[in-house]
């Protein structure tokens, strides 16, 4: 049956309704950085214990979405939500709610690696320290970093500057040093856009290991990887008349790419645009 044109400013779909329990319930009416209308409509849930992937072309407000899940974007100057994200049930947007706080339960990782001039053992320790964490320290970083399947790596270097790391271990240490405080769910944005294959695949087994205990949500414009990692995707795409990013579609990998139920996530994941 031939898929039905729909319009480019509707609504956003419905939120499917996940059979797992939910880590963050996102419903966005409008977000603006001062009086540019960056993401529009768009409401997904993200389940706890698996990945989340969000896809679309360039400058369809994926980054913005996933940065405004643990109020990141509150950094940029005239930033500005209206709607809400519940996480674990409260709104991380109420008034008495401390984004830094959030940030300890919702940790980040970006796309570029971002390692401190400081020790690899200081850079897995550093949110420990700055958590005033009371247990044993050396466990603890050794933990992350076997976590993070870099502890055979760097056991014997422990001393030396993160930045003396390749580019890929280099972010495996980001994610060392974001896991190390136990977050309930961990934000990828791009995480392997700089990275080689071999470090590119790496970094997806990671993620597959993490997401036994991790709630991982990831933007990737790779639809590859994608497919590869995520368990959910969210297709977002470029509104033409107001020029905002809207969530077109969302749900299972499987179902976005082999059985698209919009005609705009077809063109994309067919490759016919983006």
């Amino acid at each position: 049956m031939a898929v039905q044109m729909q319009s480019n400013i509707a609504k956003a779909p419905a939120p499917v309704p996940l059979p797992l329990e939910i880590a963050i319930e996102c419903d966005v009416s409008k977000i603006y950085y001062g009086d540019f209308l960056a993401v529009r409509d768009s409401r997904l849930s993200v389940a706890k214990g698996t990945i989340t992937g969000f896809i679309g072309p360039s400058g369809c407000g994926k980054s913005t979405m996933l940065r405004s899940l643990n109020r990141m974007n509150d950094m940029v100057p005239g930033f500005r939500l209206e709607g809400h994200v519940h996480f674990l049930g409260q709104d991380v947007y109420d008034s008495d709610v401390d984004p830094v706080v959030v940030r300890r339960f919702i940790g980040m990782v970006f796309q570029q690696p971002n390692p401190f001039s400081m020790s690899i053992f200081d850079n897995v320790a550093f949110g420990l320290r700055l958590n005033r964490y009371k247990g044993n320290l050396n466990e603890k970083v050794e933990h992350a970093l076997h976590r993070a399947a870099l502890w055979d790596e760097v056991k014997d270097k422990l001393k030396a500057n993160g930045l003396s790391l390749s580019g890929g271990q280099q972010q495996r240490l980001c994610i060392a040093r974001a896991v190390a405080v136990n977050p309930d769910v961990l934000l990828m944005d791009e995480p392997c856009a700089a990275l080689d294959p071999i470090s590119t695949l790496k970094v997806e087994d990671l993620m597959h290991k993490l997401k036994e205990r991790i709630t991982i949500a990831i933007v990737t414009h790779n639809m590859q990887q994608a497919a590869r990692v995520a368990d959910y995707t969210a297709f977002m795409n470029m509104n033409s008349e107001t020029r905002a990013g809207q969530l077109v579609e969302f749900g299972e990998t499987e179902q976005i790419f082999n059985n698209p139920r919009d005609q705009r996530t077809a063109a994309y994941v067919s490759g016919k645009f983006g």
